[in-house]
């Protein structure tokens, strides 16, 4: 279980998001920089208690009309070999002292919990609280089982989110830019996740975080 310390960081994440979010293909904002307000978010625990998993919603005001975004991220302790290209930027904590961002998309540990989320095999976790579930986020997969499968990560981004390769032929696409919508999975996919945030109007708005679809059909 992850332990949330109630502490300073700086930059915080937001101030580390705005200035990474205009480097990705997917980002919809102007030239003046991004003015990002939290909106929302899970975690993912760590089974070895080493990386600190958290998914980030953060809403764009900047812009002619609010945009929020999905920002996957891992903290690690130390820096994580051949992943420089990956990296979001560092933080001093105020109790665990220096931890190193990284898009989580590139992370094995982050890749490897979220496959088990997709399965069922864990549980998401409040973003603010440990030890407790986030019932919110809801999960499907009906394709060949994952569980033990050896995979190198690859992770391409394009204008409309990042998608992941996956064993038996099927690709996991995140979607970076969210928008409320029916939470189910689409027919014609072997699985998805769904989560729920906080609208710019202050409602609660849920939709698709994750599909995986069968690429070898």
């Amino acid at each position: 279980m992850a332990v949330i310390h109630q502490t300073t960081l700086k930059p915080t994440k937001l101030e580390l998001l705005a200035t990474w979010l205009p480097t990705r293909p997917w980002y919809s904002g102007g030239t003046g920089g991004p003015e990002l307000a939290k909106a929302g978010g899970f975690r993912l625990d760590d089974p070895d208690g080493e990386v600190g998993i958290e998914f980030i919603v953060a809403t764009d005001l900047s812009g002619p009309r609010p945009t929020t975004y999905l920002a996957p991220l891992t903290y690690r302790g130390a820096p994580l070999d051949g992943a420089d290209h990956a990296l979001v930027g560092t933080m001093e904590h105020g109790v665990l002292g220096r931890r190193w961002a990284y898009d989580g998309c590139h992370d094995p540990v982050m890749v490897a919990q979220l496959t088990a989320l997709l399965e069922g095999r864990v549980q998401a976790q409040d973003q603010n609280t440990s030890g407790t579930p986030d019932r919110e986020v809801t999960r499907s997969y009906r394709g060949e089982a994952l569980t033990g499968a050896n995979f190198v990560i690859t992770a391409t981004d394009d204008q409309d989110g990042t998608v992941l390769s996956m064993p038996h032929g099927a690709s996991l696409r995140l979607h970076r830019v969210l928008r409320p919508s029916s939470d189910a999975a689409p027919a014609e996919a072997l699985g998805h996740i769904a989560g729920a945030w906080t609208a710019p109007d202050g409602t609660r708005a849920r939709g698709l975080l994750a599909v995986v679809h069968d690429t070898a059909r």
